[in-house]
């Protein structure tokens, strides 16, 4: 039954690295701008969907390390340590990755477990309270520090990140995935992480709150077009990704439960499908395959483009949304192949296996 639980778990998380695959290859070199191409648009509702599944889904990972310890408190001391070292790790490669790739969320990630170690054990309703809490601050510090302070929105570059203010304020506060408001996702996977998966009556209702929040707030944004509200008002129901208002958080996590759900149900229900078992070794390899995609993904599409990759927003001619889908696409069948070979000879990803080599 556990083992059925983790399949699911981690074909959701193969599904996240896809959509970040296509999100991550259409910044680049596609197009992040409105469209009026149906293919363009489709691409880009994997924008914020994917991030929110990654992280949401990160928080489960760690409620589900602290389910296995039980309530020996030495074991519990033992798995603090064990995510302290962890967020240390994914802060200094993330930040070793940030000259490169300025999207990075490794070293946000890293926050985000850094906070889940002081809270792993707190019963599982002072994690909602804690996500709302963290969402409401955020809201408030709209009013106080204008969202734009250092983004050149020409191309979404940060123009003081290596300075204390700068790296402070843009981890904490108007970061891509700062830690307000975006730990609120690590915090509901946390929460989720603690329910029973093997429940088909909780697979069901998961999968129906998120259907039912979805539809009501997009139904919410199809009125406020059609009403023509005011643009403030209009702005910050329709929102995407940056800022990341309210109605955009609840509509990625509605639709995140929805997706982590159906996995969950796939891996109750065929977890000896030889299609399952292969996707699920590259869920394992999640963090492997976010570095070299954002490496050696970009810079073979560069190549491929002849398009000079810069980490920032397409300022060239954008390459056609079906050319982004393919290789993208193209790219995540290398990586399940890959993940399948390497898994033969060792039983963890090249970064994975560094990471648990470094926190024990």
């Amino acid at each position: 039954m556990e083992n059925q639980r983790m399949i699911g778990f981690d074909l959701a998380r193969a599904y996240a690295i896809f959509g970040m695959y296509i999100v991550n290859f259409n910044f680049c070199f596609g197009s992040i701008w409105q469209s009026n191409d149906p293919l363009a648009r489709f691409l880009n509702l994997f924008t914020g969907n994917s991030t929110s599944i990654f992280i949401i889904l990160a928080g489960m990972g760690v409620s589900f390390m602290a389910n296995k310890k039980g309530d020996n408190e030495a074991n519990k001391a033992k798995l603090k340590s064990i995510i302290l070292k962890r967020s240390w790790f994914l802060l200094a490669l993330g930040l070793l990755l940030y000259p490169w790739w300025q999207g990075d969320i490794l070293h946000f990630y890293g926050s985000y477990m850094h906070i889940a170690a002081f809270v792993l054990f707190v019963p599982k309703r002072y994690y909602l309270a804690i996500a709302v809490a963290v969402i409401v601050v955020y809201h408030a510090l709209l009013f106080i520090i204008p969202v734009e302070t250092s983004w050149n929105l020409s191309n979404y570059s940060y123009t003081d990140f290596w300075t204390p203010i700068g790296f402070l304020r843009n981890t904490l506060y108007n970061g891509w995935n700062s830690v307000f408001p975006w730990v609120a996702y690590f915090l509901l996977g946390m929460y989720l992480g603690k329910l029973n998966w093997q429940d088909k009556t909780l697979i069901k209702k998961v999968f129906l709150i998120g259907l039912g929040t979805f539809t009501g707030f997009e139904g919410i944004r199809f009125y406020a077009v059609k009403a023509q509200l005011s643009p403030p008002i209009m702005q910050y129901i329709m929102s995407e990704y940056f800022p990341p208002f309210l109605p955009f958080m609840v509509l990625t996590a509605s639709f995140a439960f929805m997706v982590i759900a159906i996995c969950m149900f796939i891996g109750n229900t065929f977890s000896d499908n030889n299609l399952v078992k292969t996707l699920v070794k590259t869920g394992q390899m999640t963090l492997s395959h976010y570095v070299i995609h954002l490496t050696l993904g970009m810079i073979v599409l560069q190549q491929l483009t002849h398009k000079q990759y810069t980490g920032f927003a397409q300022n060239e001619m954008p390459v056609a949304p079906i050319y982004i889908l393919m290789y993208a696409l193209s790219w995540f069948i290398l990586s399940i192949l890959f993940s399948n070979i390497w898994r033969k000879y060792v039983k963890n990803g090249p970064l994975e296996w560094l990471m648990r080599k470094f926190s024990g």
